[in-house]
């Protein structure tokens, strides 16, 4: 079985974006296709970043457990909230801080707004970023307009045959992404 992160980036106090975090890590594992990890940065509590952990001397142990969590996935879902026009500095942080072990991997974004825009600029701040980096990052972002709107706290959500639909395309570009990128190496 695959293993794929889902990966809550937001840290505020409030955040709605956790909720779709949630939705997905419930979606994906009742498809019983793949192992399925949220990582929530909110409970990770990362050390900002000073250097990348290849050159850090003592890095932290859940620095290390992140990293391995990173490496050992086949795929990541990064669910990232709009923040006046770009991602949140918790996202750069562990971009930063790994930034060898994001190179080809398959990436799907899913930008979540409380507007009606679902997060479209967050997707134009992050692609640069990726690619830059050389991370595979798969088409067809989930936009999520109307957070609260759509997802209940717990992350159920509100049509959740509407949001199973756009759960299982997004997930089927990343399982596509996986697939080739075993097929290539």
């Amino acid at each position: 079985m695959s293993r794929i992160l889902v990966l809550s980036s937001s840290i505020r106090a409030g955040r709605m974006s956790h909720r779709v975090a949630q939705h997905l890590k419930r979606h994906i594992q009742n498809t019983g296709r793949h192992i399925v990890h949220l990582v929530d940065l909110q409970e990770l509590d990362l050390p900002l970043f000073h250097e990348r952990l290849k050159f850090l001397e003592n890095p932290g142990p859940e620095v290390l457990a992140f990293a391995e969590q990173v490496r050992s996935a086949d795929g990541v879902i990064m669910v990232s909230p709009e923040y006046n026009g770009s991602y949140p500095a918790s996202l750069k942080n562990v971009i930063d801080l790994l930034t060898e072990d994001w190179r080809k991997k398959p990436i799907a974004l899913v930008p979540v707004s409380s507007g009606a825009f679902g997060g479209t600029q967050v997707v134009t701040q992050l692609l640069f970023t990726l690619w830059k980096i050389r991370a595979w990052v798969v088409p067809g972002a989930m936009h999520v307009p109307n957070v609260k709107d759509n997802f209940q706290e717990d992350g159920t959500a509100v049509d959740a045959e509407a949001w199973a639909r756009r759960t299982t395309a997004l997930l089927d570009e990343l399982e596509w992404a996986m697939e080739a990128r075993i097929k290539m190496a």
